[in-house]
């Protein structure tokens, strides 16, 4: 049986592209720095593939402009390639629409290294009131994003525990420390829902629908990380090309590979129950293709 390795996959696809989108301060830098473990600034091209000067980038969105097409590589990992949306939700129409058009013709371009493979909504939590803006709503009631699967990630979720805790501070007075936060991480699941954002992200009006959600917290911190939003994107997508190319693009997570592998191929055999007889020795290659640090044979 012919085998899939990384590089063949990087030749077929070159690498995976990401739309991260989001208001100001939404947290989505430290996500791109997190998810490329570095601390480094990215290097800017053209859709040409020219560099650009970091300086002009940042005088031009100062000017409010910002070419979505932009894009953002980082050294550590120049396997991801990033577009982002700044701007949009500062009110301005024009940038919405070249948003909108900039999606639908890479959610829809023919070849597959040229479209955006995933889309990363970008909703911070620390106002919880103001969790589902005007720009949210446009963006997933008039957007076009095709098959390109879209996840919203709420950002900042660690400032509901205050919130929580500012609540429930005369209730809590004597309860034990395991009960203090139960009932903590009881209130914060409450405020959430009562934002209502997830079930207005899934109104069944919008043009665009997230296919899940991650949350976020503490990203400030040196030892938190993205896996879950990157296992979020990979089980979302509907192309096992562009699941093995993710997966050799994040760079050997072992844990990751070992549940996507898992989650992807035992669901399979349950679709599959139906059928009389199963080739292990396809099942076991299947499995073994997701450690694509690895030569499978």
């Amino acid at each position: 049986m012919a085998a899939i390795y990384a590089q063949d996959l990087r030749e077929i696809i070159e690498r995976f592209r990401v739309l991260i989108v989001g208001r100001a301060n939404a947290g989505k830098t430290t996500i791109l720095h997190k998810v490329c473990n570095t601390i480094d600034e990215p290097e800017i091209y053209d859709f040409r593939g020219n560099k650009i000067d970091a300086d002009v980038i940042k005088s031009s969105i100062k000017r409010g402009n910002h070419n979505i097409a932009n894009e953002m590589v980082f050294k550590s990992n120049p396997g991801f390639v990033f577009h982002d949306s700044c701007g949009f939700e500062a009110g301005s129409e024009e940038e919405f629409e070249d948003m909108k058009k900039f999606i639908s013709e890479r959610a829809h371009a023919t070849k597959l290294e040229e479209r955006i493979h995933a889309i990363w909504y970008c909703i911070p939590m620390d106002e919880p009131c103001r969790t589902f803006q005007r720009s949210e709503e446009k963006f997933f009631l008039e957007c076009d994003t095709g098959n390109v699967p879209v996840i919203a990630v709420f950002t900042k979720f660690e400032a509901l525990r205050p919130i929580a805790f500012g609540e429930l501070k005369k209730q809590l007075k004597g309860a034990s420390g395991e009960e203090r936060s139960k009932r903590i991480t009881q209130r914060v699941e409450e405020l959430f829902t009562d934002t209502g954002v997830w079930d207005r992200l899934c109104d069944p009006e919008n043009r665009a629908c997230p296919k899940s959600y991650v949350r976020l917290q503490n990203m400030n911190r040196p030892d938190t990380n993205c896996n879950n939003l990157l296992e979020s994107t990979t089980l979302a997508l509907d192309n096992e090309e562009l699941r093995l190319c993710l997966m050799s693009t994040q760079q050997s997570n072992l844990e990751l590979c070992i549940k996507c592998a898992v989650t992807i191929l035992v669901d399979r055999v349950h679709q599959q129950s139906g059928l009389l007889g199963f080739d292990y020795e396809v099942y076991q290659h299947d499995i073994a293709k997701w450690f694509v640090y690895l030569k499978v044979r």
